[in-house]
């Protein structure tokens, strides 16, 4: 990998990173307020989220209109529309344990470099569960 991408993976890591720290989204408390509908509701996730929908939108089209990448590499965009089984099982595993822990990988990963012990914790049970699916999905080759 070039030191252009190698810079351009840290930037872009870096403004995630301070973004999830500065909206608060690396706060479970914060997380599990938005997913609290029916009790003491915090919408600031969703305002997030549509930040980002706002720019995924733009980038997407324009990436669209592209042969390659920015830094050079070969175009990859999603081709697939189809929702299969695996994929709303998987939407309903990762939903779950996000309920349950309000994080997800990316503020996971923010707890993490903070030295958080329950995104340390996390960390490690998400790369475990990493493990299991490999393990089992190498049984079924």
């Amino acid at each position: 990998m070039t030191f252009r991408k190698l810079f351009a993976s840290f930037a872009v890591g870096l403004v995630f990173g301070v973004g999830l720290i500065v909206s608060g989204m690396s706060n479970p408390a914060k997380v599990l307020g938005f997913l609290d509908i029916a009790g003491l509701w915090d919408p600031s996730l969703a305002l997030v989220m549509a930040g980002a929908i706002g720019v995924g939108l733009v980038a997407f089209r324009v990436a669209g209109q592209r042969p390659r990448a920015v830094l050079g590499d070969a175009m990859q965009l999603p081709t697939s529309r189809e929702i299969t089984p695996r994929l709303v099982g998987g939407s309903l595993l990762f939903g779950i344990g996000w309920g349950l822990a309000g994080i997800c990988p990316g503020p996971a990963l923010v707890l993490l470099g903070m030295g958080v012990p329950q995104g340390v914790l996390f960390v490690a049970a998400m790369l475990a569960g990493m493990a299991l699916f490999s393990v089992l999905e190498r049984g079924k080759r």
